[in-house]
């Protein structure tokens, strides 16, 4: 040895770390020093999250369930000239990723399923009746990134299918799902149990985010009386929204209950079953109640019968209990129509068949109506596409989910033989039957106003189809299984 530095002696990797850090360095210093620190920092973390997007489906795949869950209507905390969603961030990183993966050669080609054709004949009439409407009603940009995010939701079906190739991956996310579901539980319950003024100061603090920028209410009562019981929101900011979704997630967990091989822990299945079933109540959510009543006693039925004495002793209590009896007495108010929500809910559905009667075939489109004397609101995913996209555009749904169902009733033989892959599937159809049970009283997972819930609707569909195909391998574009 000279004594001498050699340059030529450092590995090419540590070169890039070297050159890597100091271009880091160099553009943190510069981000303080222009926009101060809190905006340079986020700007690091956000390049940082950016590589571990399209270095990892499953990292990408993990944020974007995040967001849907966790902070749905949160936006970034700088304006860019308009003011991206985290939610569109986050399905744009995972669909690049998964972009890049397939360039590179790590995944196949598009995978197709029975349910291809419906989608794209569901994809392609909501285009058409969009872009016919627009004869009569102005496109502003708010209803076209809307609309945009639709057809992206819609679209991303055929995703979800090409890249849930496999058991491995497909309970990967289902924990993940199960997690943050009782997360999005736990925050829901802890702000409900916190005096008023102080769960109000905590979600104040989401405003950098986007949240709670128009004023109005923050905490939710029913029939927006604070003398009234409060109703549950969690980061939801609306309970039926919250409501809505617990449902799906209560009937995705409950099959794990029973599972040979639970993907989490099966005490700790039954802790966040128990969690999400009590902030569900605490929203106050009739249809979601009801959605998840239908979906949980179909799956008992059909495959757990020893729940059903546990169901008909848990109604019965909801309904003597005197701790619940508030709950008990608005459930029945609604079902009889007598509360003021319900009879405006009824009023809002006479409007829509006046309308669908009007403009029977392919609806109104998106962007607003020919008549001033109607609008496009009701609560029914139901009437709400049939207002929209007119009887034809409701009959492909109807006949999409027709086909879904089907298609897993014919799979049924082969995922019984499957002991750990059978929870799982039974869990994702039980979710998309309480979506399209509760949808009967609200329009969340069709509405564009609510990018994270027709997301996350179609993301189900998705993956209960991924489900149905790894186990059943003569289907359209079948595979092998493999193991967990």
């Amino acid at each position: 040895m000279n004594g001498r530095f050699d340059v030529r002696a450092i590995p090419t990797q540590r070169w890039a770390v070297l050159v890597l850090g100091l271009a880091t360095a160099w553009g943190l210093g510069w981000g303080i020093a222009m926009a101060g620190p809190v905006l340079a920092f986020a700007g690091l973390l956000g390049a940082i999250l950016i590589a571990l997007v399209l270095s990892s489906i499953d990292v990408a795949f993990f944020l974007m369930l995040a967001v849907i869950f966790l902070l749905p209507f949160g936006t970034l905390p700088v304006r860019l000239g308009f003011t991206p969603t985290l939610l569109d961030l986050a399905v744009l990183g995972w669909l690049l990723s998964g972009l890049a993966w397939w360039a590179a050669g790590r995944i196949g080609a598009p995978q197709g399923t029975t349910l291809g054709f419906p989608v794209l004949a569901f994809l392609g009439t909501t285009l058409a009746t969009f872009i016919a409407g627009l004869a009569h009603a102005p496109l502003t940009q708010t209803v076209a990134r809307r609309f945009a995010e639709f057809l992206l939701a819609i679209a991303s079906f055929f995703w979800v299918v090409t890249l849930v190739r496999d058991e491995i991956r497909l309970a990967r996310l289902i924990r993940w799902i199960i997690g943050l579901g009782f997360l999005t539980a736990l925050i829901a319950v802890v702000l409900y149990v916190l005096p008023d003024a102080r769960a109000e100061e905590w979600l104040l603090r989401l405003q950098p985010l986007g949240y709670y920028q128009e004023g109005g209410p923050v905490l939710r009562y029913i029939l927006d009386d604070p003398e009234q019981p409060e109703r549950a929101i969690g980061t939801a900011v609306d309970p039926n929204l919250l409501g809505a979704t617990l449902g799906t997630l209560i009937a995705l967990t409950l099959p794990q209950i029973f599972a040979p091989r639970p993907v989490w822990p099966r005490g700790l299945t039954v802790l966040f079953l128990g969690t999400m079933g009590l902030a569900l109540l605490l929203t106050f959510s009739r249809g979601a109640f009801i959605g998840t009543a239908a979906a949980v006693l179909l799956l008992s039925l059909f495959r757990y019968r020893r729940l059903l004495p546990l169901i008909a002793a848990s109604l019965i209590l909801i309904f003597l209990l005197p701790s619940t009896q508030d709950y008990a007495q608005h459930l029945l108010a609604g079902l009889r129509g007598e509360d003021l929500a319900t009879r405006m809910r009824f009023g809002e559905y006479r409007d829509a068949i006046t309308l669908i009667s009007r403009y029977p075939l392919f609806g109104v489109g998106f962007a607003g109506v020919p008549d001033v004397d109607l609008y496009i609101k009701v609560a029914s995913i139901y009437l709400l596409l049939a207002v929209q996209m007119g009887l034809v555009g409701l009959g492909i749904f109807l006949l999409m989910m027709g086909v879904f169902f089907a298609t897993a009733w014919n799979a049924r033989h082969a995922v019984r033989n499957l002991p750990d892959l059978e929870p799982i599937w039974l869990g994702l159809h039980g979710a998309v039957l309480s979506a399209l049970v509760s949808g009967v009283f609200d329009h969340h997972f069709v509405n564009f106003d609510f990018h994270h819930m027709v997301q996350w609707f179609w993301l189900l569909i998705g993956l209960g189809m991924a489900a149905t195909r790894i186990a059943h391998p003569s289907s359209p574009g079948g595979v092998n299984r493999q193991g967990f």
